[in-house]
């Protein structure tokens, strides 16, 4: 983590005089980080998902309600602090298009096809398919903080 992430998250506990959670992560969302960056500093993008085979594959825990991270731009300058405000595990073909819609990024056949194509991308790189029912982790969050 760099420096300047640091101090972003520094700031803005000490601009609320709160103690600082122990844990934050800090990361680019997707592949256009800085667009979704963006989205997500403007508000317009309050939601997020991946595919749960990812996670297990990289051992990675799940996400959980509470939890903040920092959300960088593709130079891995900070631009907002998220709190996730809700974490489930949804198929693919069964996620609502409210829940598309919060991704901020176009509409439901714009999620789909957008989503469709990301994950197909991202499977093949571990030497899997892509289904229509493949299991996602689907997040909402609210911006806390941004710069």
């Amino acid at each position: 983590m760099n420096e300047k992430t640091i101090n972003f998250w520094n700031e803005y506990w000490t601009l609320n005089k709160k103690t600082p959670t122990a844990e934050f992560d800090a990361f680019q969302f997707g592949s256009d980080a800085d667009w979704l960056a963006k989205l997500v500093a403007d508000g317009k993008k309050t939601a997020t998902c991946s595919a749960h085979i990812l996670y297990e594959l990289e051992g990675e825990p799940l996400p959980q309600a509470g939890q903040y991270s920092v959300v960088l731009n593709s130079s891995d300058v900070p631009v907002a602090i998220i709190q996730v405000t809700s974490v489930s595990l949804i198929q693919m073909n069964q996620v609502p298009e409210a829940f598309a819609l919060a991704e901020g990024e176009g509409d439901y056949t714009y999620w789909w096809h957008a989503h469709k194509n990301f994950f197909g991308q991202e499977l093949k790189v571990h030497g899997l398919s892509y289904s229509e029912n493949l299991l996602l982790v689907c997040e909402r969050f609210k911006v806390i903080h941004k710069s």
